[in-house]
């Protein structure tokens, strides 16, 4: 994002944090915009002038009404009903106003330094196309880094306060909502109605599908992913809640039992029926005499990135580069594909240890 545009992302969501703020207190300001804006004109227009033809100013009326919210008034007393009421009402009434919105200004003040819940309510109603995950364990915390690192605004609802994860991401500067995802009105106060997603990342595979049935009722068009640990649920859910389930157990496996295979293969994932692998190559002589064009049309291989000598890593370089001795490849195809690959290599076996991967 370039730097225009990022300024004017934080200037947009400043405004709607202040919105936000004075939407919190507009009962207050309301009722101060009449103790000092509307009250004095009535001073102006009842009270007697001291003079002829020159009636009480309203700088001299709104003096009053301050200095009288303290019992200190300057003007004198006169009989007025009107004014008399006034006189009588505004000490209690106005100075509780005042009091009061002090009061709750000083609490949200310090709930930012604290980060505590009144202030993430606030985070939390000012956002727009934000992402709400749902569990700060392990999971959770994983998908709000990586939410964050790709530039969206993300809050989190965790139950238990003393959630390690949850504590590191109030450090990180993410909004962390304290409260029983599953009770009435929590997807309400973390903007649901405003968010792009809701993640449902919580241990709890009940817990996770009433999230997207709450998450779906209070937005119908809201984007669901669901965190399930029973294989069979994902394709129920897939098909019956239009939500994306995924299983952790089923993501896992191929990585697991592929890196138990070859060290070299650093992530790995289904593609319909395909397995696909990525891993990494350093070019030998059975290689040098190719080039990338050559390498993907002969064994599926699309270099990820490329890396010459000491010089920096390309990404997605051209397919007319040739291969030269020494180049660290990092290469993506099926995994039948990648053995022929590691074959024609002179590698048929794989290393054994993780230090074989830039072999």
């Amino acid at each position: 994002m370039s730097a225009p545009a990022r300024r004017s992302r934080d200037l947009e969501r400043r405004a709607r944090f202040a919105w936000a703020v004075l939407r919190r207190f507009r009962t207050t300001l309301l009722l101060v915009a009449l103790l000092f804006g509307a009250v004095p004109l009535i001073y102006v227009v009842r009270y007697p002038s001291p003079v002829p033809g020159q009636p009480v100013s309203f700088l001299a009326a709104l003096q009053h009404v301050y200095f009288l919210l303290f019992g200190n008034p300057s003007l004198p007393p006169v009989d007025d009903l009107v004014l008399v009421v006034l006189n009588l009402l505004i000490p209690p009434f106005g100075l509780a106003t005042v009091v009061d919105g002090v009061v709750r200004f000083s609490y949200v003040f310090n709930a930012r330094a604290r980060a505590d819940r009144e202030w993430t309510l606030v985070i939390a109603e000012s956002l727009r196309n934000h992402v709400i995950v749902c569990g700060a364990g392990r999971v959770g915390y994983r998908v709000t880094t990586e939410l964050k690192r790709l530039g969206k605004e993300v809050v989190v609802i965790e139950k238990n306060a003393d959630a390690p994860f949850a504590q590191v991401l109030r450090d990180e500067g993410t909004a962390v909502l304290v409260d029983d995802v599953r009770g009435p009105g929590a997807l309400e106060r973390t903007n649901v109605r405003h968010a792009d997603a809701v993640v449902c990342a919580t241990d709890d595979d009940l817990a996770n599908l009433n999230i997207a049935l709450d998450a779906r009722k209070l937005k119908p068009d809201v984007r669901v992913v669901i965190r399930l640990f029973d294989d069979d649920l994902v394709e129920r859910v897939r098909d019956n809640f239009e939500a994306e389930a995924h299983s952790t157990s089923a993501l896992a496996a191929p990585a697991l039992a592929l890196a138990a295979l070859d060290p070299r293969i650093v992530h790995s994932f289904h593609v319909g029926e395909h397995l696909m692998v990525v891993s990494t190559f350093v070019v030998n002589e059975a290689l040098a005499p190719l080039n990338l064009s050559a390498l993907r049309d002969r064994f599926g291989g699309f270099a990820l990135s490329m890396k010459r000598g000491g010089g920096p890593e390309v990404l997605h370089p051209q397919g007319n580069t040739p291969l030269k001795l020494g180049d660290e490849l990092v290469v993506q195809c099926r995994y039948v594909e990648y053995l022929a690959l590691r074959e024609f290599a002179g590698q048929a076996r794989a290393p054994l240890a993780l230090s074989a991967r830039r072999t």
